[in-house]
């Protein structure tokens, strides 16, 4: 993953998305058409092809105050100046005020990590990986279909969290939760309560599909 300049605050053109959570190192594919976002587009091409990605919550009509940076590492031009492109998270952020509103949001925003740790956190990656695979498995069964976890699933376990935290889907708030966490075991904690439940419903739905096969 490419590094980022290392100055701590600066300045940073935003995209609130509807429900979207962007996790560093995951890609995010999209395609622009509203005007302001081909402005944004085009004048990050012609600089460091990076943007802020926030969740807007349409419910609270609210944008999150934590986002992740995105680097456009794709892009194809449509017709009447629309765009696919595609994205690659990269460094989480803070929004501490907001430059301007037209044509597009930009604010000014503080780079954020996870704080540094001396456990090891590799018993609980691997407990986290274990509850995938197991849940994966149980999927697979009650669909009847074959789902596997990929060849690139991430080994460290911070990169791992952000993995688990991008694809729990439609669970934007809880998502937001997780990024803007500041403590890999914290999150990988969360991760693996979230991971025990859906695991502990699957496996009662497939026990329940032995006894009562269709």
């Amino acid at each position: 993953m490419a590094s980022l300049p290392s100055l701590a605050v600066r300045e940073l053109p935003l995209f609130p998305l509807p429900d979207v959570v962007l996790f560093p190192g995951r890609p995010l594919p999209l395609h622009i058409f509203e005007f302001r976002y081909r402005i944004l587009m085009n004048t990050i091409l012609e600089s460091d092809r990076r943007f802020g990605v926030l969740m807007f919550d349409p419910t609270q009509r609210e944008v999150a105050p934590v986002g992740c940076c995105a680097e456009v590492i794709h892009y194809q031009r449509l017709p009447d100046d629309r765009m696919k492109v595609l994205t690659l998270g990269q460094q989480r952020f803070r929004v501490l005020d907001t430059v301007r509103e037209k044509p597009y949001r930009v604010g000014l925003v503080e780079w954020i990590e996870d704080k540094p740790t001396a456990d090891d956190l590799r018993p609980l990656g691997s407990e986290v990986k274990q509850l995938l695979e197991d849940v994966v498995h149980l999927s697979a069964k009650l669909t009847d279909q074959r789902i596997e976890l990929p060849d690139d699933l991430p080994s460290l376990p911070t990169e791992l969290s952000y993995w688990v935290a991008s694809n729990l889907y439609g669970v934007a708030s809880e998502q937001q939760s997780l990024l803007e966490m500041q403590d890999t075991v914290e999150r990988l904690q969360r991760e693996s309560e979230i991971l025990t439940s859906t695991r502990n419903h699957l496996a009662a739905r497939s026990a329940l599909k032995d006894v009562l096969p269709e």
